[in-house]
């Protein structure tokens, strides 16, 4: 691998475990700091949280936005840098399977300017938003042109889910609380269950390789 093989692969999985271990701090994150935990995971129903704090005047509306639109983005330029620096490779190796060869496929035929709709769009329920991604760079689009629809696109998904935390207010904020009270034992509980499976699987594999 080149140097930039090793930064790219370096950058795309340091900024998918750092979002991994931050998995057990969200319950405890989403009641004190809504805002820093959007821009750390870029998560909906945190960005929902972050608005429904915004309705009680503990944060600022516009800051909840930026949060959200720069958390569900951040990482979005590395797939496309993939997608431009190994081509084809890139698909293969994030979405192995016929399914991405097929989807691969069609995007090629398509103008680019839907290209372009489909990043702006990729952020919503049903599209292939990695897939979206990698073709943007493997088509050769425009960093600035990939940016700006990637940009826009989770504009229009965050300021739905904003309008929608606003509106809820207070109501919305009693229930974060409430999942905040419960989060330690929610994640010891997740822990125990997680430990105890983890222990039963290895006493099995120690049962059938003694047999």
């Amino acid at each position: 691998m080149t140097r930039r093989d090793k930064i790219l692969i370096g950058g795309i999985f340091g900024g998918l475990l750092l979002m991994l271990a931050s998995l057990p701090l969200r319950p405890f994150l989403v009641a004190s700091s809504p805002v820093a935990l959007s821009a750390l995971t870029g998560g909906l129903p945190t960005i929902g949280a972050g608005a429904a704090f915004a309705r009680i005047g503990e944060t600022s509306l516009g800051l909840v936005i930026v949060a959200g639109v720069f958390g569900m983005i951040k990482l979005d330029w590395l797939f496309w840098l993939a997608g431009r620096t190994w081509g084809p490779k890139a698909l293969t190796f994030f979405t192995p399977g016929r399914y991405a060869g097929r989807f691969a496929q069609r995007l090629e035929k398509m103008p680019r300017w839907v290209l372009v709709l489909m990043v702006l769009l990729s952020f919503l329920p049903g599209i292939p938003k990695l897939l979206v991604q990698l073709f943007a760079g493997l088509a050769q689009m425009r960093l600035a042109t990939f940016l700006i629809a990637d940009a826009l696109g989770a504009l229009l998904i965050t300021g739905t889910v904003v309008w929608l935390g606003y509106s809820a207010g207070q109501d919305a904020v009693d229930i974060v609380i409430a999942v905040d009270k419960y989060a330690l034992w929610v994640t010891l509980a997740i822990l125990a269950v997680g430990g105890y499976l983890a222990g039963a699987a290895a006493s099995k594999r120690r049962k059938e390789t003694a047999a």
